[in-house]
């Protein structure tokens, strides 16, 4: 069988979500199945091989196209509907995309296409101008029309494509997200050095990913506020906001100034694998109180390193992390406040999720993934 794979996904500069997911499914499937032939396909105008990296296969080509990527995706194929991925590539029988792009492909050849989230038609107004537009112009209605299958990596993912999008229910599978495995922990140095160049101090709440607001992270500091308001033994807690920025963060930054406790807020920007790796070992809690997730990884991985887990009680989370972490309602600032307290404050309780915790992240592996979709890629 010949697959082909999408993975225009993997040229961005710093790997997160979507990308770091498509890399590491990728190279699972890479090393579980060593008879398909792989064809892997990106286009850019200039040179990106270095952030895609090297995958190693007995059966593998990637084909680069090297139009600018506004030509080639709004002109050529949204607008032209050519050239046909598959062909460019030389041919597939399945043509997998990770993610929701500009793709047309030959008529006979089978699409599966994989969709992570659809907030943008959940929340718009999260989102600046110029992401609604690539949003509207994707044409998603026809997309997922023309796929053979779609994955979603959640049920929630699923009941709002079939409900939104009208597919109907036996096009649409759920297979869920693997477990991204810990790097290395630094040395002693690296970490002394990280550490005092970010200011941070013993004790401090974690929250890691995009600094937009589809993530509640001004309320996440309204309720920073309402903690240190009301607990004067917490003056040693800071709130450590890791992740790089998003869209339409004026809000959150505004409320980061406006807040009493403002020198206690950091916001660190991107950290790499091993920085991350740094945080969650001196974290007292993780928070990850979203809007909307299509699955929400940053839990499970926070679980994965020992830490209580305090997320929201919508969209997919509940369902990810079951009844392993404390679940609140992104919307009550005094929930999320009261949350944050009771597990700072009562040891017992964050043993508890611990424990929890270390037990739910056994039900995800991205063996198990990656087995999944080569069963569906087989089964067309």
């Amino acid at each position: 069988m010949k697959i082909g794979v999408d993975i225009r996904v993997l040229m961005d500069k710093q790997y997160s979500g979507v990308a770091e997911y498509s890399s590491v499914l990728l190279r699972t499937m890479l090393r579980l199945d060593p008879d398909n032939a792989y064809r892997l396909f990106y286009n850019s105008f200039h040179d990106v091989s270095t952030r895609i990296g090297e995958f190693n296969h007995p059966h593998l080509s990637i084909k680069r196209s090297h139009y600018p990527n506004r030509l080639f995706n709004y002109f050529l194929q949204k607008g032209l509907s050519w050239p046909k991925l598959d062909r460019l590539i030389g041919g597939a029988d399945v043509f997998w995309s990770p993610h929701i792009n500009f793709s047309r492909f030959s008529k006979d050849v089978k699409h599966v296409l994989t969709v992570h989230d659809i907030s943008f038609l959940h929340y718009p107004e999260f989102f600046n101008f110029r992401k609604n537009f690539w949003h509207r112009s994707l044409a998603l209605k026809k997309l997922v029309d023309g796929c053979t299958s779609i994955v979603a990596v959640s049920e929630n993912t699923r009941q709002d494509i079939i409900e939104l999008l009208r597919v109907p229910e036996e096009k649409v599978h759920t297979i869920y997200s693997g477990l991204n495995s810990s790097v290395p922990m630094p040395g002693p140095e690296e970490e002394k050095i990280f550490f005092r160049r970010h200011d941070l101090k013993k004790r401090f709440i974690l929250y890691l990913g995009t600094i937009e607001p589809r993530k509640n992270i001004a309320g996440l500091i309204h309720a920073y506020n309402r903690l240190r308001d009301d607990n004067v033994t917490l003056v040693d807690l800071q709130l450590v906001l890791a992740g790089a920025n998003g869209w339409r963060n004026r809000n959150i930054y505004q409320a980061w100034e406006n807040s009493p406790y403002r020198r206690d807020i950091k916001f660190l920007g991107y950290v790499s694998a091993r920085e991350k790796e740094l945080l969650y070992s001196r974290a007292e809690v993780f928070i990850y109180p979203s809007y909307y997730e299509g699955f929400g990884l940053p839990p499970l991985e926070a679980m994965a390193r020992n830490l209580p887990v305090i997320t929201s009680n919508i969209s997919s989370l509940p369902e990810v992390v079951g009844s392993a972490a404390l679940t609140v309602n992104p919307h009550d600032i005094n929930e999320i406040a009261k949350s944050l307290e009771l597990v700072v404050l009562n040891p017992e309780l964050k043993a508890h999720l611990i424990k929890a915790g270390r037990e739910q992240i056994s039900h995800f592996s991205w063996e198990k993934t990656a087995k999944q979709y080569l069963e569906l890629f087989k089964s067309l």
